[in-house]
């Protein structure tokens, strides 16, 4: 079944344009209510959290009424993480769980996220299904039927006391201080609450949200300024999150970024020293550096590409019964704690790798020597299809044929905005960035 409204990670788009609407979001709800409460009973509940955005009153009130409207019970979080909301829809027995965020997106920007009964995001198909519902006539529940709407005082210090039982008994964070970058986004408190409360000293960035700077030059999309508290404030890490907080980058000391790479190779590997990574596999997609490959490789590990998007990496892990996935964008997943990418449980896995061996930041999170990579954005016109030109195709196959003995190229459309993303890995600089530009201007002479 072909989705119109679904992409790679909910539905997202610019708030009140299509198909990112009030009157969207209501249908949407509906749809999902009606897909959900598919026994007719009263006992169908749907825990709802959201992000920071201005936009975000207007959905979240929007899908209550569609949620209401077909007989489901709302739940309302409130400003909640992306992880919360799939550990509450589990823990508060809800039949669906949505989260309304465009991660790390602009404020401009909102989305729709939804997760099953069992935390974890809903499968291509049941997505599907809610879309067709969308697009029919649904049929709402009888005037006696309606859903109540009840706010959740408590949902983001459930969600703490979960983080921190994650953490090795007995061990503390006294004696570190951290910077954490929030991203004027959905953890802004939850954040600094939990590491504080296990005894760091917190240096706190992006906590002051307005609806209108999520995401803007903080988070681990712009990690300058909590890399320049981390040098000014001689903190010894920084934890960069992204609107949602379902991703993150570290920065040691010295104000050096890692990405989710680093950091994947940096659990996988405590975790197979413990026998605790599960077929010593670590699963990723096919966006991680050839470096990460060739690490797990040295160590007698293996790594399981998947297509782009969290979804698909935690899919791979279900079926292949893996513990430990991500994205090099730092979408860290580890299902014996959470059924989504945590940034901030990702970052006490850090934290508790320095306090348990007493090494700098520095020395645990650049665990391999990354092979060049460059990635280019070429964004295209609504209608057009510039990976199906001849030009494109051409300019691709002379890419692969160049680089065939020295890297490798990846072509693919972004599933949220539109945009071609051009990647490269080389030892040859000069060679991978020649082919990266000869792409983009065949991408650019027909988008």
């Amino acid at each position: 079944m072909t989705r119109k409204l679904f992409g790679t990670d909910g539905v997202r788009g610019t708030a009140n344009t299509w198909p990112m609407t009030a009157d969207m979001a209501l249908k949407i709800g509906a749809a999902a209510g009606r897909y959900f409460r598919n026994d007719g009973s009263n006992g169908h509940r749907v825990v709802i959290g959201k992000d920071t955005r201005l936009s975000g009153y207007m959905f979240e009130n929007a899908l209550t009424a569609g949620l209401t409207s077909t007989g489901m019970n709302v739940l309302l979080l409130g400003p909640v993480p992306t992880p919360a909301v799939g550990m509450l829809t589990t823990s508060m027995r809800a039949d669906v769980g949505i989260m309304i965020s465009a991660s790390h997106n602009p404020h401009h920007d909102n989305g729709i996220k939804f997760f099953g009964p069992d935390g974890f995001k809903l499968s291509d198909e049941a997505e599907a299904e809610i879309e067709a519902l969308v697009e029919a006539e649904i049929e709402p529940a009888q005037a006696v039927n309606i859903g109540r709407a009840t706010r959740i005082d408590d949902g983001r210090f459930r969600y703490a006391e979960r983080l921190k039982s994650t953490f090795p008994s007995g061990m503390s964070l006294a004696g570190l201080k951290v910077v954490v970058d929030c991203a004027n986004g959905a953890a802004y408190r939850v954040a600094p609450e939990v590491l504080w409360e296990m005894g760091a000293e917190v240096i706190p960035v992006g906590t002051t949200p307005n609806g209108l700077n999520i995401n803007d030059n903080c988070g681990s999309t712009s990690t300058q300024t909590a890399a320049e508290a981390v040098v000014t404030h001689g903190a010894d890490v920084g934890i960069c999150l992204d609107g949602d907080a379902d991703r993150v980058m570290i920065i040691d000391e010295n104000g050096h970024v890692a990405d989710g790479d680093q950091l994947m190779a940096l659990i996988a590997g405590r975790w197979a020293e413990w026998g605790k990574l599960r077929g010593g596999t670590l699963v990723a997609t096919v966006m991680s550096n050839l470096g990460l490959e060739r690490f797990l490789t040295d160590k007698g590990l293996r790594l399981e590409r998947t297509a782009v998007g969290d979804r698909y990496v935690v899919e791979a892990m279900r079926k292949g019964d893996w513990n430990l996935g991500g994205e090099q964008s730092g979408h860290i997943v580890m299902t014996d704690y959470g059924t989504t990418g945590d940034g901030l449980l990702a970052g006490l896995q850090v934290l508790a790798t320095m306090v348990e061996t007493g090494q700098p930041a520095s020395a645990l999170v650049q665990q391999f020597e990354t092979v060049p990579q460059v990635l280019k954005n070429v964004r295209y016109a609504a209608g057009k299809t510039p990976l199906e030109d001849a030009s494109v195709k051409a300019a691709i196959a002379e890419a692969e044929a160049q680089l065939a003995a020295t890297g490798r190229v990846l072509i693919r459309k972004s599933g949220t905005e539109p945009l071609i993303r051009v990647m490269a890995e080389s030892t040859d600089d000069g060679l991978m960035t020649q082919v990266v530009d000869d792409i983009v201007a065949a991408v650019e002479a027909v988008a």
